[in-house]
């Protein structure tokens, strides 16, 4: 195999005293204060409904897209169920099928839950417990084990080029027990800029130990955003997997580099650029929660019942939209309604100002105005 990397950043006599200027995060700290101000205006401008279904929504992207960067689809209604039953929205609890869903929704409720909380070795088992309970070829919860290297890796069989190497399985417990140390040591002074900072590194350095056999991302993205809402003091609404997933490329190659040295400036900005796209893209789904609101409000009193069940359908999408627009077809099957009756709702609809028409004939289909 070949080596991308001489030495790993855990092979550096100074390890684990990582190099860095906070300085190199000074323009963007502003920006992303300003967005988590603007988040938190209008999530408190929404019902306690609406509060909850924004959380919910970022939730599921959260735990949806950490699962596509693992490679692993999940089931999008189960994870939305099982988070509604974690978080005691449902006064009867939902079926849930899909057994990675229903951990993966258990996992970020109980980071999230427990954001406050000092970060320790239990606590980090228990969630890698938690994302696994239901396999029987993960030791879940148990640090890996054995002399085969842990190692990231690319290429054919036989051409295998070695990304990064962890350290060897025997020194795991030493190095988590020097990772949470130094983690519930680290003070925040500068809120903002130290929050930014320390979430960065608790990524890398946490990945740089990749202390489990499997799940080594899932957990460490989780603990990221645990670190980031703790070093504020209130849990901050994001979704960091949503934009890392956008380009996994780029997110591996920064890894990589970081992973090199202990120089890591380069890391943190990055670091740091994702958190700043994931508040935008906070800010967007609870203003699609706002505008939900105005729409229905403007509109509910004129939809007679079958119009209000296809609209709300389409609104549960959210602000990526329904997939393919509204057909009369879809439409047919919602509301278990003739072709005719579909056909007049739907002439109905786009007369009231609430869809919009896109295409011709057999191809015609219908968007939300919102």
């Amino acid at each position: 195999m070949n080596r991308l990397i001489s030495t790993y950043n855990w092979q550096h006599k100074n390890w684990p005293s990582f190099d860095y200027n906070t300085e190199v995060v000074s323009e963007i700290t502003p920006m992303i204060s300003n967005y988590i101000g603007e988040m938190s205006g209008i999530m408190q401008s929404l019902t306690d409904k609406d509060q909850t279904e924004t959380l919910i929504r970022l939730i599921t992207t959260e735990a949806i897209s950490t699962s596509a960067i693992e490679g692993e689809i999940l089931n999008k209604q189960d994870l939305m169920s099982s988070i509604k039953n974690n978080l005691g929205v449902n006064t009867k609890a939902e079926s849930v099928k899909d057994k990675k869903a229903k951990a993966i929704a258990e996992l970020m409720i109980s980071v999230r839950n427990e954001y406050s909380n000092k970060l320790t070795i239990t606590s980090i088992k228990k969630w890698h417990k938690l994302l696994f309970l239901n396999s029987q070829a993960i030791n879940a919860g148990k640090w890996r084990s054995g002399k085969e290297p842990m190692q990231v890796v690319s290429g054919r069989i036989g051409k295998e080029i070695v990304h990064f190497e962890a350290p060897p399985s025997e020194r795991v417990a030493k190095e988590m027990k020097l990772f949470t140390e130094w983690y519930n040591a680290y003070k925040i002074t500068d809120n903002m800029t130290n929050a930014i900072v320390k979430s960065a590194i608790t990524h890398l350095y946490f990945e740089s130990i990749h202390p489990f056999e499997d799940g080594n991302g899932r957990i460490g993205r989780a603990i990221a955003e645990k670190c980031f809402s703790q070093s504020l003091g209130r849990p901050v609404y994001l979704s960091l997997s949503s934009i890392i997933e956008r380009n996994k490329k780029q997110y591996y190659l920064a890894l990589k580099e970081a992973q090199g040295s202990l120089h890591i400036n380069n890391w943190i900005v990055y670091f740091a650029n994702i958190i700043l796209q994931s508040q935008k893209e906070a800010i967007r789904t609870a203003q699609f929660a706002l505008k939900k609101i105005i729409f229905l409000n403007n509109h509910a009193l004129n939809l007679n019942e079958r119009e209000q069940k296809v609209v709300n359908k389409m609104l549960e999408a959210g602000w990526d939209g329904f997939e393919g627009g509204m057909t009369a077809k879809k439409y047919m099957k919602i509301t278990k309604s003739s072709k005719a009756t579909a056909t007049r709702d739907l002439q109905h609809l786009t007369e009231l100002g609430v869809f919009n028409s896109k295409g011709n004939g057999r191809n015609i289909h219908y968007e939300l105005t919102i």
